[in-house]
């Protein structure tokens, strides 16, 4: 089975992960604060703040923005259930905005969504290709909103020359091991804000203040949202390979966008010149014709041996969300599900891989071109 994506490890990382076990401590040691100065560095930011996974670090920045119940918040339902799940959390209202034919929120929908309740703007960088966030943080800044970033696709992607992690007020990232950089689970909070740095590290254990010798002080709530020195480790070697790993998801998306050009079952993303994307997902768009038969072509995918999957359910189809809020509907984003296909695009694939991926999904399809759905 070729994975839609997956985990590269190598020796390095191993005997990076080995060293860690061997320390003296296996948690709250120097590993942590070392991954956190690597990240840093990397994207271009003042703080990186390590979470033990991206969930519990979008918790954490929601709290520490201060959002409460009754708050709204505009954000889009393409995205994992734990966007919306940790505003619920905190007592906030997801307030869902369409998305454009590229998985990404649409810019142009945001400022007629926001009220005298509206906190935060949550845009999401959907597989690994940045949300507009030049024209996001205008909105914000005309609104006096904050804009926090999900970009647990998205390490290492660019927009316009900059990393994307230095362009909203706190930008959420996953190491989990499908990602391009993982530490099995594990994400990060990076921010320019001194404030917002020091209560994420609050938050992420048990809001304690160490004072002198064995006294401490728990100042504010907080959880053990803390990353183990071993992951850290591993995420430290791993950053090392990231720009390897990116060139190699770019290589294959490369070969698929040649294979692909101008199909007339499907389509897939288009990106902007200004834009490098981490490739975290590569998605295909079926065209309407053949939503009916998509379970089939999903089947028939993985029958030989092609790890697919779909991105995603619209949040406010899960029955939780129906409850909660009642039901809703989207136009482009129920288009988007109906179409969308993820196909395998990672840094373990060969071009012979790609080559079968292409070939195998080219075949499939040419199966359904007279069969489609009636309308």
């Amino acid at each position: 089975m070729i994975p839609y994506s997956c985990q590269s490890i190598n020796d390095s990382d191993i005997q990076a992960v080995t060293e860690a076990l061997q320390s003296t401590h296996l948690t709250q040691g120097s590993a942590v604060e070392e991954f956190e100065r690597a990240i840093c560095s990397y994207i271009g930011c003042k703080y990186a703040i390590t979470f033990n996974s991206a969930t519990s670090a979008l918790q954490a920045a929601y709290e520490v923005s201060g959002l409460q119940k009754g708050d709204e918040v505009i954000t889009p339902p393409i995205s994992f259930v734990a966007t919306a799940n940790m505003l619920v959390a905190t007592g906030a209202k997801p307030i869902w905005c369409d998305v454009k034919l590229d998985g990404n929120i649409d810019e142009k929908r945001v400022e007629a969504l926001i009220t005298e309740q509206t906190k935060a703007i949550v845009p999401v960088d959907f597989s690994g290709n940045p949300a507009a966030i030049h024209t996001l943080r205008k909105i914000a800044t005309k609104h006096n909103l904050l804009l926090i970033e999900d970009a647990a696709h998205a390490f290492g992607s660019m927009l316009d020359g900059e990393k994307i992690g230095t362009l909203s007020d706190m930008t959420i990232f996953s190491f989990h091991a499908i990602k391009p950089l993982t530490t099995g689970e594990g994400g990060c909070v990076v921010t320019d804000d001194a404030e917002f740095a020091e209560k994420l590290r609050l938050f992420r254990s048990h809001g304690i203040v160490k004072k002198k010798l064995w006294n401490s002080d728990m100042v504010s709530l907080g959880y053990n949202y803390r990353l183990t020195d071993f992951a850290a480790a591993l995420g430290s070697s791993q950053l090392k390979r990231l720009e390897e790993f990116i060139e190699k998801r770019d290589t294959i998306a490369s070969y698929y966008n040649e294979r692909f050009a101008n199909h007339k079952l499907f389509t897939t993303l288009k990106l902007s010149k200004d834009v490098r994307s981490s490739h975290h997902l590569y998605p295909i768009l079926l065209n309407p014709s053949l939503h009916c038969v998509k379970e089939e072509i999903f089947t028939k995918l993985l029958e030989r041996g092609i790890g697919v999957q779909v991105h995603y359910k619209p949040i406010y189809q899960n029955s939780y969300y129906i409850g909660l809020f009642g039901q809703k509907r989207l136009e482009v984003s129920e288009d988007f599900y109906r179409s969308e296909i993820s196909i395998p695009c990672q840094q373990n694939m060969s071009l012979e891989d790609a080559a079968f991926v292409a070939d195998s999904l080219l075949a499939i399809l040419e199966e359904y071109k007279h069969r489609g759905c009636s309308f």
